[in-house]
């Protein structure tokens, strides 16, 4: 599947905010507030309401590196949910195994995440699974192989006690488990879901 392979500080600066997609946020925050091309000093001009609908879509794909034609997909399905179509939107894209395997706290960033699983250094339920957009279900057993422990990084990710995993999930070093599907309350990025809802019910 396609993704986004420029520059990730240009994206948080389109938008405006860290969207954590660089490991390094002091970095991001020098020229965060500067409009990335020829005239962002200028600063930004005041958005019309469909503008402020499809910068909250344009975030939400940036987030989770995803494109428009995935992201339309999952729109589609949650407007099927009985559930708020916003809620059941994000609880699928958190539910996006390079999400999950980001969330337990292996991966500095989801596109680190998206590259372990697309090396096959992920399995799910005990086979290798390297399918960056496979959507984990309850009970589920996310694991680390023998070779990815292997890699510096995740290795100083699964010593490191600062991973904050989300309720929806248990952990224990390089096992991981769902306990739950993730709800609105377990995601703490600033989306406006609502706004992505009436941009795509236009």
């Amino acid at each position: 599947m396609a993704r986004y392979t420029g520059p990730k500080n240009k994206l948080a600066r389109k938008i405006g905010e860290d969207l954590g997609l660089k490991g390094n946020p002091l970095k991001v925050a020098r020229r965060l507030m500067i409009r990335p091309g020829q005239h962002g000093v200028r600063g930004r001009r005041k958005l019309s309401e469909y503008g402020i609908q499809l910068q909250e879509k344009q975030k939400v794909k940036y987030i989770y590196g995803i494109l428009e034609r995935q992201l339309h997909q999952l729109y589609v399905q949650a407007s099927k949910n009985p559930t708020a179509t916003g809620s059941a939107l994000l609880s699928l894209l958190e539910r996006r195994l390079d999400n999950t395997v980001y969330r337990l706290g292996w991966a500095p960033t989801r596109a680190a995440a998206r590259q372990y699983v697309s090396h096959g250094l992920v399995r799910v339920n005990n086979k290798k699974m390297d399918v960056p957009s496979y959507r984990v279900q309850v009970n589920d057993v996310i694991s680390l192989t023998d070779k990815a422990m292997k890699v510096p990084v995740i290795a100083q990710m699964l010593d490191s006690e600062n991973a904050d995993v989300p309720s929806w999930l248990e952990r224990k070093k390089a096992v991981g488990k769902v306990a739950k599907l993730p709800v609105r309350e377990d995601i703490k990025e600033a989306i406006e879901e609502q706004l992505v809802v009436e941009y795509y019910s236009r």
